[in-house]
């Protein structure tokens, strides 16, 4: 039997921007995306802590060290700039697996930047 289970979480990064004349999509930090194990195209789920919204996207790389979190298309009307997100990803694998699996969690400061 394959499960989901949680594959990467960045929790309470801070939205740059919102841009609703963008095709769709979410545009990432590529450092934030390389300590969350994201890669550009990957579904993530986007949970917003001001309004409760939940959205379904796909990952964009955005510039290295920008700290650019950016909500594009139509998600833009649910995210303003400062909203604080949690952006998850999803795995489906075995379940004996998904046991000893561990997600990649982190935690960007106020800025989007991760500490070294």
């Amino acid at each position: 039997m394959d499960i989901q289970i949680l594959k990467s979480k960045i929790h309470r990064a801070v939205v740059t921007e919102a841009n609703i004349d963008y095709v769709g999509s979410i545009t990432i930090d590529e450092d934030l995306m390389d300590a969350a194990n994201l890669i550009v195209n990957e579904q993530v789920h986007v949970l917003n802590y001001r309004n409760g919204s939940r959205i379904i996207t796909y990952v964009i790389k955005g510039k290295r060290g920008s700290g650019i979190i950016c909500l594009n298309g139509p998600a833009a009307l649910m995210f303003s700039k400062d909203d604080l997100v949690v952006i998850i990803s999803y795995a489906t694998m075995n379940f004996e697996k998904a046991k000893t699996f561990e997600p990649t969690v982190i935690f960007p400061n106020e800025h989007n930047q991760i500490k070294v």
